[in-house]
Parts: structure tokens; C-alpha cells; sequence
């Protein structure tokens, strides 16, 4: 992908991360907040009353008779969480046994009592066999107060924020030795439906492993699409049954660094239980050449240049195989929505190309933005016809390809804004990701970056602005792997995740970052208890 926009806000940033509650030189540059939740909820009230929760004694009640593995596994995932905290309070009580015996609290006004069970109301019969769509229902309402510790949710998905949240609130007291729940009540759900990050498994193989702790950080900071850029131009590591020589030729190894059907639909299942859908990019008819090792005649020669180009948009065996392959596709991936690319496609070879030439004139296409519309519109006419919806690179809305109202432009390039208001001005919903690009490295704090950028800053109307889906942070895979994918993306893109959940906020003064500052301080240090290797995001700090 090209460029996006420059960054504008690094002046504040010294300013900003300097001043954040604490400013003399000694000790952290920023002071983590306790219990605070990530991304920041809908409604959230509390007071500093406060329950013990004896880990040991802890339990979640399910109020409903019937219930699931997939309700039940979510329950002790969580649990196992909780319960992590525990290595945090038993060196504590080893090191000031004398400290914990005194029950300190039993004389402090603010302490409520103990916190030994969560009731969970679900409000809908329990599905083992039902996975993440577009339109699924995240809201859950949390309660921890004095007569009452309840999570309600409608669907499983509630279910599994609500736990994500209430996680999240539980956290180490001061003392060391106990965990702590304020008296908390939060009614939430998420400001987008579509709140994503992209990975790129061509330029780097990422093992299955690397996916499984993406999607768990994913989960930790309440995003719910994966969306898996499979191919591109340097390697083709999906197996496909169909055409298995695509990968047999086309990927590093064809034995160590490919996906298997059965690794896929791995994904999927532990995409499901954790609330996230997975969307795969197959992008044509650009970043193809792994492709032509094995199917070089659905590829443009350059006749000139002695080189090969983009997908032939002329050729019946193109589209035989692209047939073959989203019909393929279709099976094996889950959801309903297919990224079909269309972005960064040359057109020298086209041009070089009689065949092509011949095409075009015969077809009466003037142009080749319009042979490339040409295409695109076959290939959205297919997945139409298989009952999938299509999302594309915003290249194909502004070459003037006709869409079907509900293909969604997936907005990437620098001048995002008037992008946006053209999309969505023409009624096609959108997604955005230009100043998401967490390949684009800085030293510091660039989660501020991040931070400053929301999908409504440009001028639509209410109706427009509806049909902003949400956006994508984008990891491409260039300079990352395994070793360092997941300190690259956390918690850079959890600055994505907050702007796509939570509510607007026009960030008008250093206190407004301050807040964000130190509660994406408590939330890194959560996920390095939780085995998510994120960077430090503010300087000089620690970690309990």
C-alpha cells in the first residue's frame, strides 16, 4: 500500500506525555490508572467503594438452566484470567505475611464486602454453532454493586465484551495483597460495527501460533474483524484444494509456510470464541505474481518489457479459476463479506499488451481505469452471485467503477477526508484505514497519532456519516514477523480499538489525552500479564 497522510500531532506529544500527572524527572512519565477499562465504555458509573475478590472463591453463576461449551470454555477463559493476577498477590504475602494477616481493610470505610460470584444472564438460547457476523449484538450491561454483581447480555457476543470489561475492572490494590472491585455499573456496546485489524501473511508467513495471540490482544481491546490479507505479490501460502499448485509453487515452502484448509478453519473457531469475524483478502487484479508461477496464462504479458503483469482481464480462464476459487473460498471462510482488493494496479502491461488492445476496442473500453472497471465489476458480479458481499480498496470507487449499493470502499490513501465524503456521498458504505497504518514507525508515543484521528472528521451529513461502518488499523507485513508483530500493532492499534468503540470525544486540551495516556498505561501492562508482548507506549514507566 502507498503512503498516508503525514503526521500532524507530534508537537503535542512531548507536551502531552510530559505533563500527564506526573512532571518531575524521577519515577514514570505516566502514572497507570486502576480498573480502568479499555476501550473507555458508553456509561460507566462508579465511587471509590470497593469489594475484595477472593480468587480462590471466585465463581461465574450462569442464571439459565441450558448452557454450552461455548458459553462454559468463554467463562474459564476468563477465569484463568482473573486468576492470573493471583502471581502478583502471592509475592506480596510471601514477602509481608505479617501486612495480610492485619486484614487492613476490615477498617476502611470504602471497603464493601466480598466480591465471590458474577451471575451471567443470557438472554438467548446457547449456540455452540454460531459464529460472528456484520450485525451481531455487542451491547451487555454490568453491574457490581452491593446487592447485586450481574453481567446481562442478549447474545453471546455481550457476553463475551461484558467478561472482557469486568476483567478489567478487577485489579491490584494499592496494599498488593488483595484484588479490588470499585462499585462499578456500565452500559455499553460499541460505536462501530467494524472494528479491525489487518495482517499480511504474503510478505512475512506468520505461523498459526502468531495468528492465535493477534487474536487474543484483539480480544483484549474488544475488536471483532480479522481481516487476513493472505496472498499478494511475494508468496501464495493458501492450500487451496482446488488449484493446489497455486501454493505448491507460490509459497516460500510449500510444506512449512502454507495454511492448510485445516489451519484456516482453526482460525475461524478461535476467531469465533472470542467474538471476531474473519475476512479474507484475495486481492486482484494487482499483487498477482505469485500467482503466475503456476498460472502464468491468467496473468498480462508485457510484450515489450519481456515481464509479467496484472490478472487479464480479457482471458475466459481468468475468471474460470476466480470462480473456482471464491466458490472455494466461500465454503472454507465463514463470513459473509470477501475483500476483493483493487488497489495499486499498473497499467503499463496492459498497455504494452495487444491482445489487450484488441480487447478494448472490441468491447468498445476507452480506457484502462475502465478495463480495470471491466474487471472488478465481474469479479463483484460473481461473489454477488454466491451470495457474499464485497468490500474494496477505495482505487476502484475512484476509478469510476459502478458498485452495488451495499459494496463497501475501504478508504487507505492520504486525503482521507474528501475520500470519505465522495464515498459515502455516493451511498456506498465505507471503512476507514488511512491514518491507521501502524507499518508507518515512529520513535515514542505514536499511538497518539492514532488517538487523534476519528472516522466522522469529515464534513457528511447524518445520513452519510451512517454509513461509515468503522475503520481497520493495518499492520502489512513488510518489515514484521512473528518475533515482532505483536510489539509492532499493541498497543498502537488499541488507540484504533478505543476510537471505534468508544464514544466521540473532541480531544480539545492535554487532559483529555492525559486520561487516555494513563489508562493505555494500565491496559499495556494487563496485556503483558497477559502474555501480549506490548510495547511501553508513554517512556519511562513499570509494570506490576
Amino acid at each position: 500500500m502507498g503512503s498516508r497522510p503525514v503526521r500532524l500531532f507530534w508537537p503535542l506529544l512531548c507536551a502531552i506525555v510530559l505533563s500527564a500527572v506526573n512532571s518531575s524527572r524521577t519515577g514514570p512519565e505516566v502514572i497507570a490508572t486502576k480498573g480502568a477499562v479499555w476501550p473507555k465504555p458508553q456509561q460507566q458509573n462508579s465511587s471509590d467503594n470497593y469489594f475484595i475478590l477472593k480468587p480462590q472463591k471466585f465463581m461465574f453463576k450462569v442464571l439459565q438452566n441450558e448452557t454450552c461449551d461455548f458459553l462454559l470454555s468463554s467463562l474459564k477463559r476468563y477465569w484463568n484470567i482473573i486468576q492470573g493476577n493471583v502471581e502478583i498477590l502471592d509475592n506480596q504475602r510471601r514477602h509481608h505475611p505479617d501486612r495480610y494477616n492485619k486484614k487492613s481493610w476490615l477498617n476502611d470505610d470504602a471497603f464493601s464486602g466480598y466480591l465471590d460470584h458474577l451471575n451471567i444472564n443470557f438472554g438467548e438460547k446457547c449456540p455452540d454453532d454460531l459464529y460472528p457476523g456484520a450485525d451481531m449484538d455487542e451491547s451487555y450491561h454490568l453491574y457490581v454493586q452491593e446487592n447485586k454483581f450481574q453481567l446481562d447480555a442478549s447474545t453471546i457476543w455481550g457476553i463475551l465484551r461484558g467478561l472482557e470489561t469486568f476483567s478489567q475492572i478487577v485489579y491490584v490494590g494499592d496494599d498488593g495483597l488483595t484484588l479490588q472491585v470499585n462499585s462499578t455499573e456500565i452500559v455499553d456496546s460499541p460505536r462501530y460495527k467494524h472494528r479491525g485489524l489487518l495482517i499480511d501473511t504474503s510478505r512475512h508467513f506468520l505461523p498459526i501460533k502468531s495468528i492465535y495471540k493477534t487474536l487474543d490482544a484483539m480480544s483484549y481491546n474488544k475488536m471483532n474483524v480479522l481481516h487476513w490479507h493472505i496472498v499478494d505479490d511475494q508468496s501464495f501460502p493458501y492450500v487451496s484444494l482446488k488449484y493446489p499448485e497455486l501454493s505448491d509453487m507460490g509459497a516460500y515452502n510449500k510444506y512449512t509456510k502454507v495454511y492448510y484448509p485445516e489451519d484456516v478453519k482453526s482460525v475461524i473457531e478461535y476467531a469465533k470464541m472470542r467474538g471476531i469475524r474473519v475476512v479474507v483478502e484475495f486481492d486482484t487484479p494487482g499483487h498477482t505474481a505469485s500467482w503466475g508461477l503456476s498460472h502464468p496464462e491468467i496473468l498480462t504479458e508485457c510484450q515489450i518489457f519481456h515481464t509479467i503483469g496484472p490478472m487479464d482481464p480479457s482471458k475466459n480462464e481468468t475468471y474460470a479459476l476466480m470462480t473456482d476459487l471464491f466458490t472455494e473460498i466461500k465454503d472454507l471462510f465463514k463470513d459473509k463479506y470477501v475483500h476483493l482488493g483493487g488497489d495499486e494496479v499498473d497499467f503499463t502491461c496492459w498497455m504494452a499488451n495487444v491482445d489487450i488492445n484488441n480487447f478494448m476496442e472490441k468491447n468498445n473500453i476507452s480506457t484502462y481505469e475502465k478495463l480495470e472497471g471491466y474487471y472488478i465489476q465481474k469479479i463483484v458480479d460473481l461473489t454477488d452471485s454466491l451470495e457474499l458481499n464485497s468490500i474494496v480498496w477505495e482505487e476502484v470507487f475512484t476509478n469510476g467503477v459502478k458498485l452495488p449499493n451495499d459494496t463497501v470502499v475501504h478508504v487507505w490513501r492520504g486525503d482521507w477526508t474528501t475520500t470519505m465524503k465522495k464515498v459515502t456521498e455516493a451511498g456506498q458504505p465505507a471503512l476507514l484505514s488511512s491514518c491507521w497504518y501502524l507499518d508507518h514507525l515512529s520513535s515514542g508515543g505514536d499511538w497518539m497519532d492514532f488517538y487523534y484521528c476519528d472516522p466522522t472528521d469529515f464534513k457528511g451529513t447524518e445520513q452519510e456519516q451512517l454509513l461509515v461502518m468503522g475503520g481497520e488499523a493495518c499492520m502489512w507485513g513488510e518489515v514484521v514477523n512473528e518475533y515482532n508483530i505483536i510489539s509492532r500493532v499493541w498497543p498502537r492499534a488499541s488507540a484504533t480499538a478505543e476510537k471505534l468503540w468508544s464514544p466521540y470525544m473532541k480531544i480539545d486540551n492535554e487532559d483529555d489525552m492525559n486520561d487516555a495516556a494513563r489508562r493505555l498505561e494500565e491496559h499495556t501492562c494487563r496485556m503483558n500479564r497477559r502474555g501480549i508482548e506490548a510495547q511501553p507506549p508513554n517512556g519511562a514507566g513499570y509494570c506490576d
